[in-house]
């Protein structure tokens, strides 16, 4: 005798919305392949995640059962086929094109929530003006700087440390992207000290068009066989939304929006509720998942740096690749504490290949995966995503049931797609 067919009765919902949840994950730096413009920055031939894994194979099982392989070629990390479904759950896939004139934190998180930047903030490959230098000098009444050049932070650190410690100058330094980064020791300069001349700088930064300024706190002393490392206390002072976000406007409707991570200091504060500042992806991972158990409603937007910071600007493949995993054995936690009524996207928000030359953010698409408890079985390909502010319309969609907010955000929900 054949056994009856049961369904599952559908989740009795509290609001119009389709969505009471959305947890939002950027992986950030975890690019998918350049994009067409690439050459215009350097970077053909980029491709996080596909030249990661062809020097060293992943093993992403979790991710992959999301559709990650159908949006790269990456070596242990098939695609999934069209014509069958996943093994559990929903599958919507889909890489995301920048519309934004760049390839760094600031302009690929504000366009995703729906802001896109049409020209490219400012970037000063040799060095800041000697006025707007001078000018902080002598405003936070410092002994002068160190540095002032592009570099990469771990280098510039080993190189001018010991100096650092002995003179009191503050090590200055940029790099392609738009910023103006500030590393001190924390006990001989002070965590404090640091954060209040980088603060004072966000004036000056303002006017330079600068998108952010990074304090880069770091500890060790080299005379006492300590290698200087970077630690977790950094912070940074971003340049203001110039117009409303989806963020905001979420805020608007009353819906709670928690940030984990850096996310609240990306858009200087904007839109952004509550925020948890983590350690790094463990730490922030951690957090999503203690979250996920008491924040009932509203946006869960969680950023996860280590692939980026302690990795990607580092060309510290080994390291790339162990986060990947790592990642990828939390996915399942976190989707046995999601219920029929939330929705999971992961995302980035620019390349950071380690296996490309330099030390600077990649060119890239970046992967879209979608994935809710509530969706029947199947794959769905979504292509390429217009702008990365899709992902943004869709949240809002997701948790409004309105298909875009007010004023000029850029985005188009693909929503009714991923159902």
């Amino acid at each position: 005798m054949a056994s009856k067919k049961t369904t599952k009765k559908p989740l009795k919902k509290t609001s119009a919305a389709p969505f009471r949840r959305v947890v939002w994950i950027v992986m950030d730096g975890v690019g998918v392949g350049a994009m067409p413009d690439a050459n215009e920055f350097g970077d053909i031939g980029s491709d996080t995640l596909g030249n990661l894994s062809r020097k060293l194979s992943l093993k992403l099982p979790h991710l992959q059962k999301l559709g990650l392989g159908n949006l790269t070629t990456i070596v242990g990390v098939p695609p999934l086929t069209l014509s069958g479904p996943p093994a559990s759950g929903h599958a919507y896939f889909a890489r995301a094109h920048e519309l934004s004139r760049g390839k760094d934190t600031t302009s690929g998180h504000w366009e995703m929530a729906g802001i896109v930047t049409k020209k490219p903030m400012a970037t000063f490959p040799n060095g800041f003006p000697a006025k707007a230098l001078n000018q902080w000098i002598n405003e936070n009444k410092l002994p002068g700087v160190l540095g002032n050049v592009a570099a990469s932070g771990t280098e510039i650190i080993e190189l001018h440390g010991l100096e650092h410690m002995e003179t009191g100058k503050p090590i200055l330094y940029t790099s392609a992207d738009s910023v103006w980064q500030v590393a001190a020791h924390e006990t001989a300069f002070g965590l404090k000290r640091l954060y209040e001349i980088c603060k004072s700088a966000r004036t000056l930064c303002d006017r330079l068009k600068i998108a952010r300024v990074i304090a880069r706190p770091f500890v060790g002393d080299p005379k006492k066989g300590i290698r200087f490392t970077r630690t977790y206390n950094r912070k940074d002072y971003a340049q203001i939304p110039p117009v409303k976000t989806y963020l905001d406007f979420l805020r608007d409707k009353k819906i709670p929006t928690l940030g984990i991570g850096k996310i609240s200091n990306i858009y200087a504060g904007r839109g952004i509720q509550k925020n948890i500042d983590t350690e790094g992806n463990t730490d922030g991972l951690r957090v999503l998942e203690e979250q996920l158990s008491t924040f009932k409603k509203g946006l869960l937007f969680c950023n996860l740096i280590d692939f980026d910071m302690l990795y990607g600007h580092r060309r510290d493949s080994a390291g790339f690749a162990r986060a990947m995993e790592e990642f990828d054995r939390a996915l399942p936690r976190i989707q046995a504490c999601m219920n029929p009524s939330d929705l999971l996207i992961i995302t980035a928000d620019h390349g950071n290949d380690p296996t490309f030359p330099g030390s600077d953010h990649t060119r890239e698409y970046v992967p879209v995966l979608c994935w809710s408890p509530i969706a029947t079985p199947s794959v769905n390909n979504g292509g390429v995503l217009g702008s990365f502010a899709d992902m943004g319309a869709t949240v809002f969609e997701a948790l409004t049931s309105t298909g875009r907010a007010r004023g000029t955000l850029a985005g188009r929900s693909f929503l009714s797609k991923v159902l």
